[in-house]
């Protein structure tokens, strides 16, 4: 069996335990609150949340907290990242600004977001706006720390040889470090996804009158267990699709770089 074939194979297999362990979890969930192991007030079981997303997605009324959400998640992550990679270039391309903000960045990425996430909605507004805000202060400057690492990380030999024939920064950058971080950048986007659905979520907990975040609150607040579960899941599936879409286009450039091209 050739290697590929073998790699194959062993992804395959990998798959199949994940959706087989997956299987067993809701089987086992289900199992126990029918046989009133777990307490279905508390913990809800499969049968009634997948039946209450049923009756959500007939009267059409999940999608528009998918909607709400999805809007502000992929603002979050765009906006977020975008400038995070940026600000990033910006201090690869001077030292001396990047001393004189590294302790701020340092003190800014301690800051507790979530816990200062009122006073950000006051300040930019208690609508979309806001929980983007929010959403974007949870992941900027973890990307900007992360991007610039890598982007100072370059091998020095190659810039140093890029100096050598007399290449400018620009040049520099253009044709070696940010080529070089690609792949980089997009694994920082996959991380933005989730801390991207995480200030959503506390966003629209404080201030939306819909969303996901919205729909768990609201079922909290009425102990339905069963509708908090839906939400948790729902955002779940879509978290995890964005994942994969980052992932796929990862995996493409990893194998544009290793043909050289």
């Amino acid at each position: 069996m050739s290697h590929k074939k073998a790699r194959r194979l062993a992804k395959i297999k990998l798959t199949l335990s994940q959706i087989l362990l997956f299987v067993l979890i809701i089987a086992l969930w289900e199992a126990g609150t029918r046989l009133r192991i777990l307490d279905e007030f508390l913990f809800s079981k499969p049968s009634s949340i997948v039946s209450l997303l049923w009756t959500y997605t007939k009267n059409k009324e999940i999608f528009e907290h998918i909607y709400i959400s999805l809007l502000e998640t992929v603002l979050g992550v765009i906006i977020g990242s975008v400038t995070g990679v940026l600000i990033a270039v910006i201090l690869w391309s001077s030292r001396t600004l990047t001393k004189l903000l590294e302790p701020f960045l340092v003190i800014l990425n301690a800051l507790p977001k979530t816990a200062l996430a009122p006073i950000m909605i006051i300040w930019a507004g208690t609508g979309v706006t806001g929980i983007v805000v929010v959403a974007i202060s949870i992941l900027i400057v973890i990307t900007i720390l992360s991007t610039y690492n890598y982007f100072i990380n370059v091998d020095p030999e190659k810039i140093q040889m890029m100096r050598s024939f007399n290449a400018n920064k620009y040049q520099i950058f253009t044709k070696l470090v940010f080529p070089a971080n690609l792949v980089n950048i997009i694994s920082i986007v996959k991380i933005n996804i989730g801390m991207a659905w995480v200030g959503v979520i506390v966003g629209e907990f404080l201030v939306s009158r819909a969303g996901i975040g919205n729909l768990i609150m609201y079922g909290g607040q009425i102990f339905r267990f069963d509708m908090v579960m839906m939400g948790v899941l729902v955002l779940s599936i879509f978290a995890y699709l964005m994942y994969e879409g980052a992932n796929i286009i990862e995996k493409i450039l990893i194998k544009k770089r290793g043909k050289g091209i």
